[in-house]
């Protein structure tokens, strides 16, 4: 099927050029860190970084998995690093963060997936920066529920897994080893142990889905416990062979973001540029 029609005038990304930019950035690679915002190419780093927000990416920079959509090289997982919390809390103490975002590559070579590491950061951050709310967009760790209860007992204020497509479009979008219904059972699992944490999950648009399919896909969502969204747009990575197939009118991602709510939601975010973490914090505060 062909794609990547022409970039229309509303995804024009301006170059940031705020100092707090640089300072955050030479912040980070002073403490050897990975930000998913540098890692998948994130379209808002600029707005981001400029305002004080970071997403921290942990167990290492390489995943083990091969989705097609995304940027993060795959490969053999690396050696975990035991002080990366304490370095995660010092950069969200010193930056002054209100609301911290860790997320991660997939590790399926270790044996609880990195959940023990997820928990160990949470109790990092809680311990130097006791104000912070603390949000995680965890892998499907196989669906492991003794795994995810790991994750769950660190008590983060939101937990997030991506669901990225529709059920048509999963098998070509992600790798083998992850499924349509797998993800649901993930996200329906952290909604069922405990009331207290908020769920969310993310779609991309653009990927030669339906306006139908991503209804149905939103009911999924809802169906599972989700109570935060996410819709944005697809954009293809360097030496990605998954083509855009549609530019998605912001008209579009309003409609979509008025009728979540309407199903439900108690969150949306949607728009060509909104990524799982845009504005993390803004959401949180809303509700």
């Amino acid at each position: 099927m062909p794609g990547n029609p022409e970039k229309p005038p509303w995804l024009r990304i301006r170059a940031p050029t705020d100092p707090r930019f640089a300072e955050i950035r030479a912040l980070i690679g002073e403490r050897g860190l990975n930000t998913v915002c540098t890692a998948s190419r994130c379209p808002n780093m600029g707005e981001c970084w400029s305002s004080g927000h970071a997403t921290f990416m942990i167990l290492g920079g390489t995943c083990t998995r091969h989705c097609r959509f995304c940027s993060v090289p795959s490969g053999e997982g690396e050696e975990l690093d035991p002080d990366e919390g304490a370095k995660i809390a010092d950069v969200v103490d010193e930056i002054g963060l209100r609301h911290v975002v860790i997320t991660s590559v997939t590790r399926d070579d270790l044996d609880d997936g990195g959940a023990g590491h997820f928990a160990s950061v949470v109790h990092d951050i809680r311990k130097r920066c006791k104000d912070v709310t603390v949000e995680l967009l965890i892998p499907d760790l196989m669906g492991d529920e003794v795994d995810l209860d790991t994750i769950i007992d660190s008590h983060p204020d939101v937990i997030g897994h991506n669901l990225e497509t529709v059920r048509r479009m999963h098998p070509d979008v992600r790798d083998p080893r992850s499924s349509y219904d797998l993800s649901l059972g993930v996200l329906r699992h952290l909604g069922e142990m405990d009331e207290t944490i908020l769920t969310k999950s993310s779609l991309m648009l653009g990927l030669g889905e339906t306006e139908e399919e991503v209804l149905d896909t939103m009911g999924d969502l809802l169906e599972s416990g989700v109570e935060l969204l996410t819709l944005g747009q697809y954009i293809q990575p360097l030496g990605s062979g998954l083509m855009v197939q549609e530019y998605v009118h912001p008209y579009r991602f309003d409609r979509f973001r008025e009728i979540g709510l309407e199903m439900g939601f108690r969150h949306v975010a949607s728009g060509p540029f909104v990524r799982s973490s845009y504005r993390a914090g803004e959401a949180l505060e809303s509700l």
